[in-house]
């Protein structure tokens, strides 16, 4: 059996879904032909987040971001 060893992208989607969020991702092609990733991160509880990035990680890692900083606005 191989080894795999997590992507950084799949590290952000793995921890987020431990915390309970579903979880979702897409390419598509914008107008010009270029490559766009869709990432959205949703909970029971009617929380969603929708970001839209040129590359995977990034996409992840403004998903991470925007559900954060609703974590922590959401606290005080």
């Amino acid at each position: 059996m191989a080894n795999h060893q997590m992507k950084d992208w799949e590290i952000i989607a793995d921890n987020l879904s431990k915390a309970g969020w579903s979880l979702g991702c897409v390419s598509a092609l914008d107008s010009h032909g270029r490559t766009i990733w869709i990432a959205d991160a949703h909970r029971a509880d009617g929380k969603r987040f929708v970001v839209r990035a040129d590359e995977i990680l990034t996409a992840f890692l403004e998903l991470e971001r925007a559900v954060c900083v609703h974590l922590l606005t959401e606290q005080c």
